[in-house]
């Protein structure tokens, strides 16, 4: 065959819209050894054209560049180059592509049009020299790509630049290009804050693309129409036409369209509370705009991201996409986009509580927008630096600030961010005292926040009222408030589904609604009803994985009065804990008897240097000091924290933490007590404690908590903790069946020498004490262990789901539950990867766990995220993944101790005892011997959830000894 029978095999495949096969075609004919430069080039320019139909824009501009080369004057291969070109967002490359062909055809339209839209575009781009413009062609003239007014700088000057081509268009007849003239002067309007003037143009856009049959054009109208409502507050609009503006591109293959569709519904759904699709739409965006090289829709997708987790509370991860949405900005001259980055960063900076790095990167936010004629991003700019000064306590410019927003809002009617405005002026005139004028301005910001449609603000408004209501003594009013923030919150946060993380960070976000309910009941007297506001605050993203884990995700008690459920099968003796800033609150709760509320106020938690305040969680802290929890340890590193090239959180916060000089090591154990266990000590009897801990008591020795006889608490009571109420109710309401009755999987010392971390180093160590102890184990229960290279993560999985014990002795992260194992010997790479080790909770719950009790033998397993949640941790992962109970330990403590606490609790627990008994007569164990009698060997271990017995292992010793008789 020879080149021009490839080309015409090429375009009848190309005919019947089979761009991939025409495109073999065509690449066959190209690799002939043909001398006919034209008919090359005209293959090359075939190939061209079949690429853009695929989106492959990067293709399509090499093939014009090749056919260009081959035929100088080559109209169509320009016109393919320079179409390439505006796809991929290189509009000066297209403007030059463009002068080079109207310098052989100046009355080629097509061109002509080509060019109008990348110069409008480039306008838009902000380039920096201004010269007289000519117009030859209906165009700039050739080379004056560099002389394009910046759109930003002189907005009036662009937008009289603007007309005139739009002028030239309507005289020469191109209908395409009068088009695209007012879609380009809808955007000059749009970005300097005039968007009622923009939807005029978009719509006189969207009018002629209809008339002409543009299909490109009608989405790009709908598109850019979308962006207009969005802006005047209007998001469901704006949802209507990006959805109009994603059909189109879908259906003309128009792959950079269907990008921004999508990025833009994934902003409009932020806008009206919606953080899962606001997540999941700009990650569609994100993958299509590497795929096509957009760099700067790239940019605008990680922009994206980072407002939803912004908005979840992950700060950090939103820290992370600000700074991707920054570099590319910067790289591609995307100014307006440069400066809404540095707004970005400036918000995440402030909630991480870093207020002057804040303030720098809202100046920056604010020299950009300025530079650019950006009215909007400049009052965003004045709002968030209000809201950062408010912080950092200067309520001068607290109010100034966002009334220099305000005034700009309104000039460009941006209903969301005049909300936003109000917003700040209530919270700035509650810092002020001025509780009138408070209450007028978040009533302001409420309203707005309900026409435009946005829920979050909303929930926000209505929370700022119920603390202005608190502190007038109002509580009904109060009530009536937080109630409100929460119900719109709960709704909010039904959306984000099955993802846990988002649930937590967006609960933590939350926190001050919840707290301010209860601590309102609380002052009216409303115990029980302050006590079931606290509970449903509690351990929520838990109690979801646990009610899919235990119930397959719908709750027993769906119709009955939830209240009166959650108390059901509560044990005696449970405790309750809510802390607030002055107090600590205590419910006393029983099957049967009437709640109690005790109280403990939260004074002398001054350091004596300074004056200042410390917070409940450094005096906790400070307690871990005091024990020498961290001095002269003698003990493996069994954390992952190596291989993630970090230290321990827990190892960071307690060697930040300094005790407080006044208290005794043996004091500030006795003044916790005196904090959370001697306001109900009278109402305790029997010699079982259950308690419910809320944020830094979470990480509370209660074992060694002294009482005013210097006795521990551990010696009057047997001692577990709980996430919840609700979740003592799904550990109670769970099947018989559901939990096995029979066997043990007992993992230590993995092989993990094959392991690197990024650099490609060995950092994890072998585990000899591990080993020793899951064998002490085995002997004990007369179970054979997995250790070694036995301890693969196939093994583990295997056998997860069969047995009623399980005990991980091995390197594990205590922030997000993962466990390492023996990389799989079968795997594909040499060096292994993380999937082939790693055992994370995911895989866990896919294993459907169903052990009685999971006990986690390695550092700080009780630690975590202190969260509105609770802890956030590894054992809370064990917990939502189906475990009944676990063991976990608050401190890391000498190898030796640890092989004799788990040789007497396993002792204990083989003899038939509870977990609860088992513990604590261990403890009693280290505690009455000569060599770990210190609280710092026998204090750190707790048992969260049920107080489980395995039955198991007292039968099967029985029937090994009866065996052993006959």
């Amino acid at each position: 065959a020879t080149a021009d029978v490839y080309r015409n095999e090429g375009n009848e495949a190309f005919k019947k819209g089979d761009f991939i096969n025409a495109i073999h075609f065509y690449t066959k004919g190209i690799k002939m050894n043909c001398n006919e430069k034209e008919l090359k080039a005209k293959l090359h320019n075939n190939r061209a054209i079949a690429h853009s139909k695929l989106g492959n824009h990067q293709d399509s501009l090499r093939d014009a560049e090749a056919a260009i080369e081959l035929n100088p004057t080559f109209l169509k291969a320009i016109v393919r180059g320079a179409t390439a070109c505006i796809e991929l967002k290189r509009f000066e490359e297209a403007i030059t592509w463009c002068d080079k062909g109207l310098a052989i055809d100046k009355n080629n339209r097509i061109l002509s049009s080509l060019r109008l839209q990348a110069v409008s575009e480039v306008g838009n781009k902000s380039m920096e020299e201004k010269d007289p413009i000519s117009h030859d062609h209906g165009s700039a003239s050739s080379g004056d790509v560099k002389k394009v007014i910046d759109v930003y700088n002189q907005g009036k000057e662009a937008i009289e630049y603007l007309n005139l081509y739009l002028k030239k268009a309507k005289e020469v007849g191109d209908k395409h290009g009068e088009g695209n003239a007012y879609g380009s002067l809808g955007n000059a309007y749009h970005r300097l804050g005039d968007f009622k003037k923009a939807i005029e143009y978009h719509n006189l856009h969207l009018k002629i693309a209809k008339e002409v049959g543009d299909k490109h054009g009608e989405g790009n109208a709908y598109g850019n129409l979308g962006n207009a409502y969005h802006s005047l507050g209007d998001f469901k609009k704006a949802i209507e036409y990006h959805n109009l503006h994603l059909k189109i591109a879908k259906e003309v293959g128009d792959k950079h369209g269907e990008g921004n569709a999508y990025g833009s519904l994934g902003n409009a759904y932020h806008s009206l509370g919606d953080l899962k699709k606001a997540i999941e739409y700009p990650n569609l965006h994100l993958k299509i705009a590497k795929e096509v090289g957009d760099k700067n829709g790239e940019g605008n997708a990680y922009g994206s991201l980072g407002n939803a987790y912004f908005s979840l509370g992950d700060f950090k991860k939103a820290i992370e996409y600000h700074n991707l949405h920054l570099k590319i900005a910067k790289e591609v001259g995307d100014k307006h986009g440069e400066g809404n980055a540095y707004g970005s960063l400036g918000n995440a900076y402030h909630r991480l509580g870093d207020f002057k790095k804040a303030i720098e990167y809202h100046n920056l936010h604010l020299k950009k927008a300025k530079e650019v004629g950006d009215k909007h991003g400049e009052g965003a700019s004045y709002g968030n630096l209000g809201n950062a000064y408010h912080s950092l306590g200067d309520l001068k410019k607290a109010i100034e600030y966002p009334n220099l927003h305000l005034k700009i809002a309104k000039e460009v009617g941006d209903k969301n961010g005049e909300g936003n405005a109000y917003g700040s002026l209530g919270n700035a005139y509650f810092s002020l005292g001025d509780f009138k004028k408070a209450i007028e301005y978040h009533n302001l910001d409420l309203k707005i926040a309900k026409e435009v449609g946005d829920k979050s603000s909303e929930a926000i408004a209505y929370c700022s009222l119920g603390l202005v209501f608190e502190l007038q003594g109002r509580l009904p009013k109060a009530v009536e408030h937080y109630q409100a923030s929460i119900n719109l919150f709960n709704s909010l946060r039904v959306l984000l589904i099955s993802k846990d993380e988002w649930k937590v960070n967006f609960r933590n976000q939350h926190q001050v609604a919840y707290t301010g309910l209860w601590r309102v009941l609380v002052e009216q007297g409303n115990v029980d009803e302050a006590l079931f506001v606290a509970e449903k605050g509690r351990a929520q993203a838990l109690t979801d994985l646990m009610e899919s884990s235990f119930c397959g995700g719908t709750s027993h008690h769906k119709g009955e009065d939830e209240d009166c459920a959650v108390l059901k099968n509560v044990p005696s003796n449970t405790v309750f804990q809510a802390v607030d800033k002055a107090n600590v609150n205590l419910w006393v709760v029983s099957e049967g008897k009437q709640v109690q509320l005790r109280q403990s106020k939260l004074k002398g938690f001054v350091s004596e240097n300074s004056g200042s305040s410390l917070s409940f969680e450094s005096f906790m802290l400070g307690v871990y000091t005091q024990l020498g929890v961290r001095s002269n340890v003698r003990c493996e590193n069994r954390s992952l924290d190596t291989l993630r090239e970090g230290r321990s959180k827990v190892d960071e916060k307690t060697k930040e933490a300094k005790p407080q000089p006044h208290i005794q090591r043996d004091g500030c154990l006795s003044t916790l007590y005196d904090i959370v266990m001697k306001p109900v000590a009278d109402l305790i009897e029997g010699d079982e404690l259950l308690i419910i801990p809320d944020g830094p008591l979470w990480i509370a020795p209660y074992a060694a908590l002294k009482d005013g006889n210097s006795k521990y608490l551990c010696e009057s009571f047997t001692i577990r903790v709980a996430p919840s109420l609700a979740s003592l109710r799904l550990i109670a309401d769970c099947p018989d069946d559901y939990h096995k009755s029979s066997g043990a999987l007992l993992v230590g010392d993995p092989w993990v020498s094959e392991v690197t971390n990024s650099e490609g180093k060995k950092v994890l160590e072998q585990l000899e004490y591990a080993k020793k102890e899951v064998e002490m184990i085995g002997k004990i229960l007369n179970i054979t262990p997995i250790t070694g290279s036995q301890a693969t993560k196939r093994e583990v999985l295997k056998r997860l789901s069969s047995v009623s014990l399980v005990h991980f002795a091995a390197h594990g992260c205590m922030e997000t539950g993962e466990i390492a194992l023996t990389p799989d010997p079968h795997r594909i790479s040499t060096v292994p990867t993380e999937e082939d080790y790693i055992l994370t909770i995911g895989d866990v719950l896919n294993a459907q766990l169903r052990a009685k009790l999971v006990v986690l033998s390695y550092c700080h397993s009780g630690w975590g995220e202190i969260k509105a949640e609770g802890v956030v941790g590894i054992a809370r992962a064990f917990m939502g993944a189906g475990a009944r109970s676990i063991v976990a330990s608050l401190w890391a403590i000498d190898d030796e101790a640890k092989l004799e606490f788990m040789k007497h609790f396993y002792q204990q627990l083989a003899g038939g005892k509870p977990a609860s008994e088992s513990l604590n007569l261990a403890m009693k164990s280290l505690r009455e011997s000569d060599k770990f009698c210190d609280i710092k060997h026998w204090a750190p271990f707790l048992l969260i959830g049920d107080d489980v017995t395995l039955d198991f292992i007292a039968k099967e010793r029985e029937n090994l000894n009866m065996k052993s008789r006959k």
